[in-house]
């Protein structure tokens, strides 16, 4: 079954293959016309007279960024500008601008694709996700830990804890010499802030730069998030994990308005760029339409709803063969007392 399970998966990724040619007017195309809104929103962020326009344009500006860093994790992929060393270098700039420093994401993210769903209880490239069996084993200091990792201020606050500490300190604390680009990328970051504080003024420096910032790792990192940690997710052991199952069955479609679509750089058709990261970001919405096995993904929305039933997950319980949450734990405990004393 699993033989006929990776068949199956290889014939569909050759399927998708045709969808993975780039074409590079198209790149530079949608790479200039995102820049010009990126530029607009900034300037009015940094220099309009009245301040809730400011913050308006800090807004836009923010998801712009997030539009632009997938174009910087699409080139990580080979997916967009393959032959174009102008385009390479913007992205490397790009990728210290985001407070990604790109050896550090190619590293952990190429990771993550390859052991997506695979590595219960890993945290390579994505959040930690442990069984309940291993929660009963874990000491409480590192509970604490994996608590904090999947808290919700912890993810919506990914700009200090995710990029800041984790991108950044943790991959240079982890290795100094491949990752000294890191601590530069931060100083050059604070250095911006402090110099638009100095010429314009604090409020500009937090409109202009802190913000967008703030917005673009926040919703960046939900959207991981939630691409992976979702009701309905099917995990499965090592012995089961296929990559194709990984791709399409806990990666999640993440629904939303075209306009939104547009900011997040089509990063919503998870499950297509799972299958296959040789996509361009604006050919996954093609795939999925040619492809029939790619159009029954599970689907999450910004919906307040959603959200907090993706935010309350916490654990999988290999019993019930799902993500639970912290109160279910509490009950399934209860429950396993109730049983031990009842004998």
């Amino acid at each position: 079954m699993k033989s006929d399970e990776r068949r199956a998966g290889a014939a569909l990724i050759r399927q998708s293959k045709p969808f993975s040619e780039e074409d590079p007017a198209t790149t530079w195309r949608l790479w200039a016309s995102t820049c010009v809104v990126w530029a607009a929103s900034l300037a009015v962020a940094l220099f309009s007279p009245w301040w809730p326009v400011q913050l308006l344009g800090s807004v836009v500006a923010g998801l712009t960024i997030v539009r632009m860093f997938i174009f910087f994790h699409d080139f990580k992929h080979g997916a967009v500008f393959r032959d174009s060393a102008v385009g390479a270098r913007m992205m490397d700039v790009m990728g210290w601008y985001v407070l990604v420093p790109p050896s550090v994401w190619k590293e952990t993210h190429d990771y993550h694709h390859r052991n997506n769903a695979r590595m219960v209880g890993a945290s390579i490239g994505s959040y930690p996700t442990v069984t309940t069996k291993m929660w009963r084993m874990m000491t409480p200091s590192q509970r604490r830990w994996y608590a904090f990792m999947r808290h919700p201020l912890t993810i919506f606050c990914g700009y200090f804890t995710l990029f800041m500490g984790g991108m950044i300190t943790a991959s240079f604390v982890r290795s100094p010499k491949e990752n000294w680009d890191g601590p530069l990328a931060l100083i050059a970051h604070l250095a911006m802030i402090a110099g638009v504080a100095w010429l314009l003024g604090p409020f500009a420096a937090f409109a202009g730069v802190f913000l967008p910032m703030f917005i673009a790792t926040g919703a960046g990192s939900y959207l991981f998030y939630a691409q992976h940690n979702f009701p309905g997710i099917e995990l499965r052991d090592r012995r089961g994990w296929t990559y194709h199952h990984a791709a399409l069955r806990c990666s999640s479609m993440f629904d939303m308005p075209s306009w939104m679509h547009w900011f997040t750089g089509n990063i919503g058709y998870h499950h297509v760029h799972h299958l296959n990261h040789k996509i361009p970001f604006y050919r996954l919405h093609e795939a999925m339409d040619a492809i029939p096995e790619l159009q029954n993904p599970h689907r999450t929305t910004w919906h307040p709803s959603d959200v907090w039933g993706c935010l309350r997950l916490k654990l999988w319980d290999t019993d019930s063969e799902r993500l639970i949450t912290w109160a279910e734990l509490e009950e399934k405990q209860a429950g396993g007392q109730h049983a031990a004393a009842a004998k």
